[in-house]
């Protein structure tokens, strides 16, 4: 059977940064010829970052794009990689308008083209669009119609865009009715917790469908809210698996094939769902079989991270993406000794390193002696830049000017927590990171302008007996590598508490957080109603009480910062409510505490 050197090269891209990204696709496909690669294939619109959202809509961008394509395949041929062909996703254009879906010519397409010889030889458009979730492909691009196939090496190589292995039909039965020896998919998809099962299941099924060996490419790191885990794979025609990439990490999986020869009789025109096979057979070398050698490259197997492991590196990496691609160097935590800011600050300390890590102590009178000394411990462990601004005075001119009482007085401590912390960010250039977990976001139980401030929010995705579990998990992490424990014990034992009123403890307004967190992972992340939620066995008042509270917060939900997404529902793109609601799923009215 013919062989064939696949380098599958799973990069970072940063949106909107083409040249530079164009340099990414030039590095590591000097990488992979090094290595001896067949065929170079890069994620979807690695050359435009992804997703691009509204730029798809300015014909500027997506002119831009495509001159970056042409270039690219001029400077590789340039360099001397022009008998190498090369896969790579950007943003295109549809030549032709779509009449049924009311569509003109120019209309922006998610996607690929083989680069060979300084030409693109080959293009083609993703064929199945998402429009789900943080997915809103159909908003932006028209579909490709087409079964691209690339003829290399002596082997028909089929080519795929992402969504077009997680939906039913088109691309994939298409391939086996063209005879392909070889799927190759390349993708952006994002990273959810335990989605690397579900990835696994796919592609082995995928596999077995199209009845050849299929490569998946990721991308990895991080876009806004986005992660990208990597997680490469090469399975074979019966599902097996041959390699594995490592998760959230930039690098090249190369590995050394035994693919079925291309039919010369292959079937051409029309094939199933109506996709016409557009098939190419590059010229020259490229498209001879390679004489016989001794495969050497298996591409290797990563194993996987186990669960809180790959949420917290999630978190690691999307902080990371967020802070170095907006051009930040540092970042500014307000640490009040509790559980939420403990742990963000050692993500931040993770992601960034503890020089880049700014923490700030805003004690007020109601705040206890162990929490501040629990921040000032927090520090000391994790060697992150600390210091006490005491609030009282602030608090006390403020209330001699407006005699504030109740709720008011205590979420005026947290709005003056806010504004210093903003007030240094404008003096010292930080980043300034907000501490809310899902919980809290859920129920509203956060302050406007005081604990949402920030530009960002590490664990607006984790609910809070997650962070309790992730604190845990990154302590535990530390002791077995004979390293300090970053988390004082303390902050993960005591009660939680906002110590804003004396005596303050969460519960006080709250049900306990494990039984608050498993109803709202069926009213948030599983869309069920009341009544499912008490039939799952949970107290009919309580149910109604959480819903109340989660439905009056959208206001304050809309005003907080973004965060890394995890789940499969987080709080933005993935759940899109209206504020102005008079739909609740219990019959009480509204409240209106901010």
């Amino acid at each position: 059977m013919p062989q064939l050197r696949l380098a599958l090269n799973q990069i970072d891209s940063t949106v909107g940064d083409i040249a530079g990204n164009a340099e990414a696709v030039l590095h590591w496909t000097r990488h992979a010829a090094a290595q001896g690669a067949h065929l170079v294939a890069f994620p979807e619109m690695a050359l435009t970052g992804y997703p691009v959202e509204d730029l798809a809509l300015r014909p500027s961008f997506v002119e831009a794009s495509r001159a970056a394509l042409a270039g690219l395949a001029g400077r590789l041929a340039e360099e001397g990689f022009g008998e190498l062909p090369v896969v790579v996703g950007y943003l295109d254009r549809s030549e032709r308008a779509e009449p049924r879906l009311g569509r003109p010519a120019g209309s922006p397409e998610n996607a690929a083209a083989v680069l060979h010889r300084g030409e693109v030889v080959l293009r083609f458009a993703k064929h199945h669009l998402p429009n789900y979730g943080v997915f809103d492909e159909y908003r932006y691009f028209v579909r490709g119609d087409t079964l691209p196939v690339l003829r290399v090496h002596g082997v028909d190589v089929a080519l795929a865009i992402c969504e077009d292995l997680w939906q039913e039909g088109g691309r994939v039965p298409a391939a086996r009715s063209a005879g392909a020896g070889l799927l190759l998919s390349v993708n952006a998809s994002p990273y959810e917790r335990n989605k690397d099962d579900t990835r696994l299941d796919l592609v082995r099924r995928r596999a077995r469908e199209a009845g050849c060996t299929t490569a998946y490419l990721a991308s990895t790191g991080g876009q806004d809210e986005l992660v990208f885990d990597g997680d490469s794979l090469v399975v074979d025609a019966a599902g097996e698996v041959i390699a594995r990439a490592p998760q959230f990490v930039e690098g090249s999986v190369i590995l050394d094939l035994e693919l079925p020869a291309a039919d010369p009789r292959a079937p051409e025109g029309t094939v199933d769902d109506g996709l016409r096979i557009d098939r190419v057979v590059l010229a020259g070398p490229a498209g001879e079989p390679l004489p016989a050698y001794e495969p050497e490259l298996t591409g290797g197997y990563a194993h996987r991270l186990e669960d809180d492991e790959e949420v917290y590196s999630a978190l690691v990496i999307g902080l990371r993406a967020y802070v170095a691609k907006n051009g930040f160097r540092s970042v500014l935590v307000g640490l009040s000794g509790g559980i939420d800011s403990s742990l963000v600050a050692a993500i931040a300390c993770d992601a960034l390193g503890a020089s880049h890590v700014y923490g700030v102590s805003m004690p007020s009178s109601y705040s206890s002696e162990h929490s501040r000394e629990d921040a000032a411990e927090l520090a000391r462990r994790t060697g992150l830049h600390f210091r006490t601004v005491s609030i009282e005075p602030m608090f006390d001119a403020f209330m001699g000017s407006l005699g504030l009482t109740g709720l008011a007085e205590e979420n005026l401590q947290a709005r003056l927590r806010g504004t210093t912390l903003m007030a240094l960010s404008n003096q010292e250039g930080h980043l300034v990171l907000a501490p809310g977990n899902k919980s809290e976001l859920a129920v509203g139980y956060s302050t406007l302008y005081g604990d949402a401030v920030g530009a960002y929010g590490p664990i607006k995705d984790v609910y809070k007996s997650d962070v309790f579990r992730l604190a845990r998990w990154r302590n535990r992490a530390a002791e077995e590598r004979g390293q300090v424990p970053p988390i004082p014990e303390n902050s993960i034992t005591k009660p939680p508490s906002a110590e804003l009123r004396p005596g303050q403890v969460d519960t006080d307004s709250l049900p306990d957080y494990e039984v608050l967190d498993r109803i709202l992972a069926l009213y948030v992340d599983g869309d069920q109603g009341k009544d499912a939620i008490v039939a799952a066995g949970f107290d009919e008042e309580l149910v109604a009480r959480t819903l109340r509270m989660v439905d009056t917060a959208e206001y304050k939900r809309r005003q907080y910062p973004p965060g890394t997404k995890i789940s499969a529902k987080g709080f933005g793109k993935d759940r899109r409510l209206p504020i102005t609601n008079r739909w609740q799923e219990t019959t009480a009215r509204p409240g209106t505490g901010a």
